[in-house]
């Protein structure tokens, strides 16, 4: 996978990023690492998923950071699908200490768009946000290599299908599928629908967590 910590897919905006983490001083370094980057601005924090929710419509984020694992009340899960209930454009990415294939597909089916480990180097946090806030996916290395563990084959889908799945794993627009594949945008859109009808999955962040989960692609090809 490129590297995404060295520039802002859209250099000329700055990324409204909100915190949620129950723990004071992952909060409080995440703020201070992420506040030195000029594309980068800290909108909000909160220290659970109710205040969070509570202060969403006057944050405004494009991205939230999210606790999977707060104590009482509502967990990170629950925040996320309320949080895109409110505003479908954010993009969350979950945070977790455990590498857990269950967890991690449970954060992508609550909406979220990156999946990051709280024990991960910073540059894998600022990577993710800058990739999610560019309309990608993001599953951080270690993460990738938990779900990756298990291979099987993609017997339900034809082999354009397959071809498609592979370059949306390496997160690929529409545009550049087609132009990869000598093919049109429509018809990218219409391999894209019914590969997702064919694995019964809902959007292209659980695609790529399929693809590698599945073997289709190596942490080698995308590292």
């Amino acid at each position: 996978m490129e590297d995404l910590t060295s520039s802002n897919p859209n250099p000329s905006a700055t990324i409204a990023v909100a915190l949620v983490d129950d723990h004071r001083v992952s909060r409080n370094s995440l703020e201070g690492y992420l506040s030195s980057f000029p594309d980068i601005s800290i909108v909000g924090i909160a220290g659970s998923g109710e205040e969070a929710l509570a202060q969403l419509v006057a944050w405004q984020p494009h991205v939230i950071l999210m606790d999977m694992l707060m104590p009482g009340g509502m967990d990170g899960v629950s925040t996320t699908e309320k949080v895109k209930q409110q505003i479908p454009g954010v993009k969350v990415i979950a945070m977790t200490s455990a590498a857990d294939e269950t967890r991690m597909l449970g954060a992508i089916r609550a909406g979220a768009s990156g999946y990051v480990r709280k024990d991960a180097e910073p540059s894998v946090v600022l990577g993710a946000i800058r990739a999610v806030a560019g309309g990608q996916a993001y599953v951080d290395p270690i993460a990738r290599a938990t779900a990756a563990k298990n291979g099987a084959k993609f017997d339900d889908l034809s082999p354009r299908e397959t071809e498609v799945l592979l370059q949306m794993a390496f997160g690929r627009s529409n545009k550049e599928i087609a132009e990869a594949l000598r093919i049109t945008e429509e018809t990218v859109k219409s391999h894209v629908g019914n590969l997702l009808s064919k694995l019964r999955l809902e959007n292209r962040t659980q695609a790529v967590v399929y693809a590698l989960k599945r073997g289709l692609v190596r942490l080698d090809e995308l590292g």
